[in-house]
């Protein structure tokens, strides 16, 4: 059987979304993904302000599951998981970018851009429009990306130079 991942993926938001939203929740970012106990569909959740808890997950959870359940979309067994966006938060929308102005971001795109040709740019967001975001890479200058050519994007945490083991 072939598994339209995104296809699932855009219902999930549109019908999460709302759900989500009539809670006081934004809906962050919707991933379907096959894993080792089998598929999970992962939904990152915030709230105003930040600050999303166990409780906010548990109710939304509950919320979008009944909605699920009655949509009946999804043809194979999977587990739902509704989390807080964590420390590398997943940036979809302009005002996700909006945010975190200033910040250290992860930005791929899904095929090379620029010369010499690039899919992944690491550095401080300087920019955002309604169709772009712009990238201060370090020692390559500052670079332009459309949204339509991000594949993913992420808030990126300075690392401290200390090797993990």
């Amino acid at each position: 059987m072939s598994i339209d991942k995104p296809k699932i993926e855009q219902r999930t938001w549109e019908l999460a979304g709302p759900i989500i939203a009539a809670e006081g929740l934004e809906l962050i970012e919707v991933e379907y993904v096959r894993e080792q106990e089998g598929w999970t569909l992962r939904l990152y959740i915030d709230k105003p302000g930040g600050g999303v808890g166990l409780e906010d997950c548990g109710k939304a959870s509950h919320a979008v599951e009944t909605a699920l359940d009655v949509e009946d979309f999804i043809p194979q067994e999977y587990h739902l998981e509704v989390s807080s966006p964590g420390l590398s938060r997943p940036l979809r929308k302009p005002q996700h970018f909006e945010r975190v102005m200033g910040q250290l971001v992860k930005v791929k795109t899904y095929g090379p851009l620029f010369e010499p040709p690039r899919k992944n740019f690491t550095g401080k967001l300087s920019a955002v429009t309604a169709e772009s975001v712009t990238v201060e890479v370090e020692g390559a200058g500052p670079f332009t990306i459309a949204f339509k050519d991000i594949a993913k994007a992420n808030l990126e945490y300075p690392h401290t130079g200390a090797k993990g083991r």
